[in-house]
């Protein structure tokens, strides 16, 4: 019976992710592009595509149309099988307002859940990087006879209070107790005093509790229609929610260094760092795991070229370069480069990640940066070098990085 059992997966897109500005200023956060070839929804799409489940819609709303785009031309599957991929908009189905939370997207979009008549839905986020197989979170979500269940990674007591925080009883640590927003005074597990677990975004509901539950939210007054603000909590109140913890998730393929790894890539700070996590010498996240692939399309790009040009020798280490980067003569070290990002003779790029198209001229100096698409930075010029040049010039500097956006004009 268990192999018969239908799953439909909801992936999460709206997100306006105002804290990765500039990046989201022309794109919806899943949209932004990630270690050079990809975009963010391509992680949580490989995750459950890779986990058996070929019926996916994915929700947007904010700025959508490169996402939209992206996810029609690269995530196509066989039509014949019944198998998508489709991005869903905003339809103002019950009424003329637009998603007001997570939870009401899933509430306006019930007519996806009614047509295909799944048992289980998995709803996922489109913003984080990470492996899991999702296959093993349902059977888990089966054998525990909860309602819901929430996807849980251990984190430090002492940041406790950056997470939704999952609170277990010794007794029966399967379900949850509470679900605590950001808490300052949280307890550590009973087997892991030192831990609490932090909920990642990830759900499992039985499809008829979900449809229940989302129906009665919409008329909740003083609802944020939000899944792990409000959704979550009436399971927990009904005794129906159980925790999965991400620890006993065994991804194939992974090593003892990436295994569990998760990154919540929501502010620029952390979006940098999750970068140098890809171009460590000993990957903390491994993209070259090809028992559980990240798949993406990048079209007709030509391979990556290195060559010595203007009596400069390319050097170029701990870097990712995706297809089409052209690095002549210049420097490359801790950076990521996607694609048609080129480097003049004489350049010197240290601590970057540069999207697609972005051409740093001869000679110019680029450190600690985020740079957009189709910035051109000219011969000689300087970014992240001086701060407070960088502000004169108009640029962002957050986290101790200096940000361009998409198309920044650099100024004479």
């Amino acid at each position: 019976m268990r192999s018969r059992t239908k799953v439909l997966a909801i992936v999460l897109a709206g997100g306006e992710g105002k804290r990765l500005m500039p990046l989201t200023a022309d794109r919806a956060k899943p949209a932004v592009p990630f270690a050079g070839m990809y975009r963010l929804i391509d992680y949580a799409l490989s995750n459950v595509v890779n986990s058996g489940y070929l019926q996916v819609v994915v929700l947007t709303q904010y700025k959508s149309h490169s996402l939209d785009r992206h996810v029609t031309q690269t995530w196509r599957m066989s039509s014949m099988l019944g198998n998508y991929v489709a991005p869903v908009p905003a339809q103002q189905r019950v009424g003329k307002h637009w998603y007001l939370g997570s939870a009401d997207a899933i509430y306006q979009s019930l007519n996806l859940i009614r047509d295909e008549q799944p048992d289980i839905v998995v709803v996922v986020g489109a913003d984080h990087v990470y492996r899991m197989d999702f296959s093993q979170m349902v059977t888990h979500h089966l054998d525990s006879g909860a309602a819901c269940t929430v996807a849980a990674i251990r984190q430090p007591l002492a940041l406790a209070d950056q997470f939704g925080v999952i609170d277990v009883a010794a007794s029966d640590p399967g379900r949850i107790r509470e679900f605590l927003e950001k808490p300052v005074d949280a307890r550590g597990l009973p087997d892991a005093p030192g831990e609490v677990l932090a909920s990642m975004g990830n759900y499992v509901f039985d499809a008829d509790a979900l449809v229940e539950a989302v129906t009665r939210d919409a008329t909740e007054p003083g609802s944020q229609h939000d899944m792990g603000g409000d959704i979550v909590p009436a399971f927990v109140r009904r005794d129906l929610a159980g925790v999965y913890d991400y620890r006993d998730n065994v991804v194939p393929g992974a090593t003892e260094r990436d295994r569990g790894y998760w990154r919540d890539v929501g502010t620029l700070g952390s979006y940098f760092a999750a970068h140098m996590d890809v171009v460590s010498p000993l990957p903390v996240f491994n993209l070259y795991n090809f028992e559980w692939p990240i798949y993406t399309s990048n079209g007709p790009e030509p391979p990556a070229k290195i060559v010595a040009a203007g009596g400069h020798a390319a050097d170029v280490d701990e870097a990712v370069l995706s297809p089409g980067v052209v690095v002549s003569g210049g420097r490359v070290v801790r950076s990521v480069l996607s694609p048609s990002v080129s480097v003049a003779p004489g350049a010197d790029v240290e601590g970057a990640v540069l999207m697609h198209g972005v051409s740093v001229g001869e000679g110019a100096v680029v450190r600690n940066a985020i740079i957009d698409k189709n910035v051109a930075i000219p011969a000689g010029a300087e970014v992240g070098v001086d701060h407070e040049a960088d502000r004169a010039r108009g640029f962002l500097v957050s986290d101790g990085l200096t940000v361009l956006g998409k198309d920044h004009p650099f100024p004479a």
